[in-house]
């Protein structure tokens, strides 16, 4: 019964308009009086203490980075040495996106930001080309689904702190994961534009593309940095964020030139408001996680799954089908705070790596993202590049499909996740 309360106060706020965090709250409430333990401290001090975390500092700091870099030139610069390097071959530019996304991804973190960069740059240049633009469209958005996948990941990072899992170790294992998504998305493309009528662009000479790696060398660095200081022990994920944030400043600025001091204002606004709706987001989260456990629905939930804790590959491939269902109607971060504490106890108890799941799990959101009829990074394609919603669904749908046979793939072969992780470890 209890469940039953959660789930329907939950889904009935969200059914008539009331916004997430919120919705979160009011469930929390509703189980505090159901359990006739109704407390209003409860709910500050949940709140209040899952603000107070340090390892969420790193939330705002990749926000920051990321806006700066689409504002200091960096994410045209890499576009750029992807133009050089593959746009010669006959669709080259589908894989300019994927390529460019996978390296803005080692960056930013953000699919809608990564998308938006992409879509801009790219959607024109496709067009003038011949490619098919709906499909163009299709390939971008999957591609900007990357980036919460490859580190640095915020969806990582509230994944960690509201599983108390390392976030260090989940940035290591989303790396085979995020680029076998970017080859599985090339692979796609080169079968479905085959028999389109496209203009490569002129191949690129020796000299040119030296000249536009040199260009984008500072930019290509910031990678290197973010995971190279992690994975050496220099820095912790969120001091990462800071020094990624501070060296798109520089670079943006100083070597680029592209950043004004006067734009920087903008910028910062731009990051708070997006740190806000996320942090809002994590700390109404925490009190129904805190409730979760006080009314033990984890329990509850075991009992109706109990045969396939012995099964872990089929407990798995239910989680991932409900994942799936829930992606299409939630954005990626609400449903990571609510079903993460739910699903968690269930995992431990059938003996699955936390790490291992958590990159499943953000994989399967991130999925999310491009399933209609949400889809926010389809939205972003849609009005960016001014391409109907209807038509960008359309074209994203091959992508779609690959994305989760990867997936099933992953749920049945999970060494493909656990022992290059464990390397990268």
């Amino acid at each position: 019964m209890t469940l039953f309360v959660f789930v329907s106060s939950l889904l009935g706020a969200m059914a008539i308009g009331v916004p997430v965090a919120f919705s979160l709250m009011f469930c929390g409430v509703i189980l505090m009086w159901y359990m006739g333990m109704f407390n209003s401290q409860i709910i500050a001090q949940n709140m209040i203490g899952g603000a107070d975390t340090f390892t969420l500092l790193a939330i705002p700091f990749f926000i920051l980075a990321g806006e700066l870099m689409n504002s200091g030139g960096l994410s045209k610069r890499i576009i750029d040495f992807a133009i050089a390097l593959v746009g010669h071959i006959r669709g080259g530019l589908g894989i300019v996106a994927i390529v460019a996304a996978v390296i803005m991804a080692s960056i930013s973190g953000s699919a809608a930001a990564d998308t938006a960069a992409l879509a801009a740059i790219l959607i024109p240049m496709m067009a003038k080309a011949g490619y098919n633009i709906p499909r163009s469209g299709g390939l971008i958005a999957a591609g900007g689904i990357i980036a919460p996948v490859i580190p640095p990941s915020m969806a990582f990072i509230v994944f960690g702190v509201a599983a108390n899992v390392s976030i260090t170790q989940l940035f290591m294992a989303g790396i085979v994961p995020g680029l076998l998504m970017g080859v599985s998305l090339v692979g796609t493309w080169l079968y479905v534009m085959r028999k389109d009528n496209i203009q490569p662009l002129p191949k690129a000479t020796g000299k040119e593309r030296l000249n536009v790696t040199g260009r984008a060398l500072w930019a290509l660095g910031m990678p290197v940095i973010i995971l190279g200081g992690i994975k050496a022990g220099v820095v912790t994920p969120t001091e990462a964020a800071v020094v990624a944030a501070v060296y798109a400043m520089f670079v943006g600025m100083v070597i680029y030139r592209e950043l004004k001091l006067s734009e920087l204002p903008q910028v910062i606004l731009r990051a708070a408001k997006t740190t806000a709706v996320i942090m809002f987001l994590v700390c109404a989260a925490l009190v129904s996680a805190w409730l979760i456990t006080a009314a033990n629905i984890p329990a509850e939930i075991t009992g109706y799954i109990e045969p396939l804790i012995d099964r872990p590959k089929l407990l798995m491939l239910a989680i991932m089908i409900l994942v799936l269902v829930v992606g299409t109607a939630l954005d990626l971060t609400p449903t990571i705070l609510i079903l993460t504490p739910v699903l968690m106890p269930i995992v431990k108890q059938a003996g699955i790596d936390p790490v291992y799941f958590g990159v499943m799990f953000i994989m399967n959101n991130c999925i999310g993202l491009i399933t209609p009829p949400v889809g926010v990074v389809l939205n972003v394609v849609s009005g960016v590049g001014r391409i109907p919603l209807g038509k960008v669904t359309g074209g994203v749908l091959p992508f779609l499909l690959a994305q989760t046979v990867l997936l099933l793939l992953l749920v049945a072969f999970p060494e493909i996740v656990t022992v290059p992780a464990r390397w990268l470890r």
